[in-house]
């Protein structure tokens, strides 16, 4: 099963990438762990992308499709993977379209999980996170014992700056102009589910489970 998923930031992409990948054993490709992977190991990819980046340059489409044509003929991918991040934009969708039709694969589904703004900054905003073990709060869904201190070491929360409402509000703009013409893209290829995602894990859950079982 080859699986795209679509959503703003903060709509539970991560989460519910790990439950697809979990239920249904196929790997979650990164384009982040892809792009350091090559680094690390030097490959003729990695030198192009890591000249680019120290340069202080985005990493051009081309190198990153490169890389994934790469990643997706692995025998890992041979049952099917889950692509959550990209692509982005428009150029980049059509160019995964050309390298899939190359390597003679084809998405089975792409899944939408649409939530609305104000909920996705009220979910974000409220993070508090423990900055030396990393673990995270919520003020009202998951609160510590008290107020701005880690339940472990009583020490002080902090806001990331990812969390911060302004930031939140910044980066849902930058998806609705470049990511959202994306939800169009693939509704003309017939390939488009949508969810909503306002509810538990479990239930977002089931409704991904019910979208992949329709296939």
């Amino acid at each position: 099963m080859r699986i795209m998923l679509l959503g703003p930031p903060g709509g539970g992409k991560g989460t519910q990438a790990k439950y697809i990948e979990n239920k249904w054993n196929i790997p979650q490709i990164s384009t982040g762990d892809m792009l350091r992977e090559n680094v690390k190991n030097n490959t003729d990819l990695g030198i192009e992308a890591k000249n680019y980046m120290e340069k202080g340059e985005l990493v051009p489409d081309q190198v990153i499709l490169n890389m994934m044509e790469n990643r997706l003929q692995k025998n890992d991918c041979a049952s099917g993977y889950i692509l959550d991040g990209f692509p982005r934009t428009i150029p980049q969708a059509e160019g995964l379209t050309n390298l899939l039709n190359n390597i003679k694969q084809q998405l089975d589904i792409v899944i939408l999980l649409n939530l609305d703004d104000e909920i996705i900054v009220k979910r974000m905003s409220g993070r508090r996170v423990h900055a030396e073990s990393g673990r995270v709060y919520h003020v009202e869904y998951n609160p510590p014992k008290i107020e701005n201190k880690d339940d472990v070491t009583g020490e002080d929360l902090i806001i990331r700056p990812d969390d911060q409402e302004s930031t939140v509000r910044n980066r849902l703009k930058v998806y609705e102009k470049q990511t959202s013409p994306l939800i169009e893209y693939y509704n003309n290829l017939n390939i488009l589910n949508s969810i909503e995602a306002n509810g538990s894990i479990e239930e977002i859950n089931n409704k991904i489970k019910q979208s992949i079982d329709s296939v």
